[in-house]
């Protein structure tokens, strides 16, 4: 129960500065920069976390789950970067569609292999 509690507090911290963040963020072309880079950067912490903790057997597993599952799960968002194509596409911008999704595919694995290759570094080191 007590790792929930936790959880549920990552979480929210992981929205409040979502949200933070998405308010100093913007894009005059109404390009929806601001979740590109909350799920870019979220990837990366995540595989440079999970990276991390795969080597480490001594990770406190209630913080690693707070930060992973509660914080990082609240940070990004999925469910608005498939809103904001679909409201993208419903305005015909289709280029910016391809851009977007591509920027979020490719640069979230991009994002992910490099946590996870600095993360497994780190730990080796």
């Amino acid at each position: 129960m007590k790792n929930i509690l936790w959880i549920g507090l990552a979480g929210m911290a992981g929205a409040i500065t979502r949200v933070v963040l998405g308010r100093f963020i913007h894009s005059e072309l109404g390009f929806p920069m601001a979740t590109l880079m909350v799920n870019l950067v979220g990837t990366f912490m995540l595989c440079l976390i999970v990276a991390g903790a795969l080597h480490k057997i001594s990770v406190n597993r209630q913080l690693y789950d707070a930060v992973t599952t509660g914080f990082l799960g609240s940070f990004t968002t999925f469910s608005a970067l498939s809103m904001e194509t679909v409201l993208l596409i419903e305005n015909g911008q289709l280029v910016m569609v391809i851009v977007y999704v591509a920027l979020s595919i490719i640069g979230g694995l991009a994002a992910g292999v490099f946590g996870f290759y600095l993360g497994d570094r780190k730990v080796r080191t």
